[in-house]
């Protein structure tokens, strides 16, 4: 017996047997890669307000996120719309990896963080919202890297919260039963909705408490750059 959970473009199908459909997480994986690299325009965007040359490790980081989001999805199978139970697994676990690679590009090619390892770190510890930092003067970074480094933290704390919200109840898990106490076999006229209006609630929750403490810091006299980042690593934690 399967169960299938219906969502706008992808079905989750609760499945014992069976591998892991390798091109439907290459295509799923290389839409991530191709998010990231919109989050790095951002940034871009940033360091060319402020007239640094570090905008070009971001043009490089764009460049290459792109080439590889782009063989990806090309790689990929667009026109499977199902993903098991297993594909979801090996999605989440391989994003946060890719998304650590990919995302530490700006440090390491800007040469702020010549290190692969410390890059790695860095950039990891930003989207787990560790709070640990290989830097000893983190006010030296340009603009751009700065934003960077705690957009990272933002991103890792609103990405927690979706993924295991919208992503593990349609799996097995502990937390499918928040979920599916209330429902047995196909569920999706049930779940689906639920997902949904939670994931909005939580990105309006998530962003209104970022903006009021944009606001709150402004008003303590705080630049709109140093609250903007100040924002973005304590909403995260």
């Amino acid at each position: 017996m399967e169960d299938i959970y219906q969502t706008n473009s992808l079905s989750f199908k609760n499945k014992k047997d069976g591998l892991i459909n390798f091109r439907t997480v290459s295509y799923v994986l290389g839409i991530l890669v191709l998010v990231e690299a919109g989050l790095f325009a951002i940034c871009a965007g940033i360091s060319a307000i402020y007239h640094e040359s570090s905008y070009i490790c971001f043009v490089w980081a764009i460049l290459i996120n792109i080439g590889i989001g782009g063989v990806m999805i090309l790689a990929g199978n667009r026109k499977s719309n199902i993903v098991s139970r297993r594909d979801g697994y090996c999605i989440v676990s391989i994003s946060w990896i890719l998304f650590t690679l990919l995302g530490m590009l700006p440090f390491y090619l800007s040469g702020y963080i010549p290190s692969v390892t410390d890059a790695f770190f860095e950039t990891m510890s930003g989207f787990t919202t560790t709070g640990a930092t290989i830097l000893n003067d983190i006010e030296s970074l340009p603009h751009g890297l700065l934003f960077w480094r705690s957009f990272t933290q933002w991103i890792g704390g609103l990405g927690i919260v979706l993924f295991t919200i919208a992503l593990l109840p349609l799996f097995s898990g502990s937390s499918q039963q928040l979920f599916l106490s209330e429902a047995t076999g196909v569920t999706h006229d049930k779940i689906h909705p639920k997902i949904k209006v939670m994931a909005r609630y939580l990105w309006l929750i998530y962003i209104g408490l970022t903006l009021l403490e944009v606001v709150l810091l402004m008003f303590g006299g705080m630049n709109l750059f140093d609250a903007l980042c100040q924002a973005f690593a304590t909403t995260a934690t």
